[in-house]
């Protein structure tokens, strides 16, 4: 008797009977089960992002290219609003002040808080206090900081003139009321309010800096200085780069600090674009133009943003 051979079951009429379906090992059950909780967590803060910030930046792009106040329907106008911009001085004005403000709170937050930082890593007595004396400048009510701050920056009764005025011959600034003074005196307060908050993340990073590093300076002898530029800073450059980041794009986009102390006056000599488009969309109902100074700042954040981490990653090559 001789064995059918299965090759030939084709040919015969007869069917090979169904391969059953692969066994799932437990490698691939480990996976996606791994997946699927991943996406859980990531699932709640995706959409709160989509809602609320990639779906509004979308329709800000759309509604730059419209004419809309509100109450009607949007008219497509195309880059009219950014034609427009070209020759509006008040923006030419915002937009020079927006940078005058960047170029001098960056700066002098950076140092300030890394000051601070530095001087409170050591093992002083009370340093505790004195993180959160700092730091609690940064979680105060922005109404109650102006407040306070516009009557120390007084021209005829502010502490502040009266001190400097030991030392004059009767001339001080006028700061709020002047338009020479009247930026730098935000900038003042800006640095005053943000630091306590940088300085965290500066003391943060101290933290991560190896003793033995310093150790091994000091036993080379060197100084203080010399520990602070080549041990220091070098183990700070990932912080110094992410609060470079922030503070970078928290002066671009400054705005409730402006609006309650000065309001953009005396004149324009404090109107920063974030006001303009305030100006422009809630008070005077212009969203379709409001709307093309608001990309233009988005797109100022972007760019500035952008060339800080190609230089950052050009210095780490």
């Amino acid at each position: 008797m001789t064995t059918p051979v299965v090759g030939n079951q084709r040919t015969l009429g007869f069917t090979q009977p169904a391969q059953p379906p692969p066994l799932r090992t437990p490698r691939t059950s480990l996976k996606l089960r791994n997946a699927l909780i991943g996406w859980t967590f990531i699932l709640p803060n995706f959409l709160g992002f989509a809602v609320l910030t990639l779906v509004p930046v979308f329709t800000l792009f759309y509604m730059s290219l419209t004419d809309w106040n509100i109450f009607g329907t949007a008219t497509w106008v195309g880059l009219d609003n950014f034609t427009r911009l070209v020759g509006d001085k008040s923006f030419h004005i915002a937009l020079g002040n927006t940078f005058y403000y960047a170029a001098l709170h960056i700066p002098i937050t950076i140092v300030v808080s890394l000051s601070l930082a530095l001087l409170l890593n050591q093992k002083l007595r009370g340093a505790a206090f004195f993180r959160t004396v700092a730091f609690f400048p940064y979680i105060t009510s922005i109404v109650a900081v102006a407040v306070v701050w516009n009557m120390l920056f007084s021209p005829e009764f502010g502490p502040i003139n009266q001190f400097l005025g030991l030392f004059t011959s009767g001339e001080v600034p006028g700061w709020t009321v002047s338009k020479d003074w009247a930026m730098p005196a935000v900038i003042i307060v800006g640095t005053w309010k943000d630091m306590g908050y940088y300085m965290l993340l500066f003391l943060a990073g101290l933290q991560t800096v190896p003793t033995e590093l310093h150790e091994a300076a000091r036993i080379d002898g060197a100084g203080a200085w010399q520990r602070f530029w080549n041990v220091t800073l070098p183990c700070l450059r990932p912080t110094m780069f992410f609060v470079t980041v922030m503070v970078t794009i928290q002066s671009l986009k400054v705005f409730d600090l402006i609006l309650v102390m000065t309001d953009g006056g005396p004149g324009q000599a404090t109107l920063v674009l974030s006001q303009y488009i305030f100006q422009k969309g809630f008070e005077q109902f212009q969203f379709g133009y409001a709307s093309a100074i608001a990309v233009v700042l988005f797109l100022i954040c972007i760019l500035v943003t952008v060339v800080q981490f190609l230089y950052n990653k050009r210095r780490d090559a």
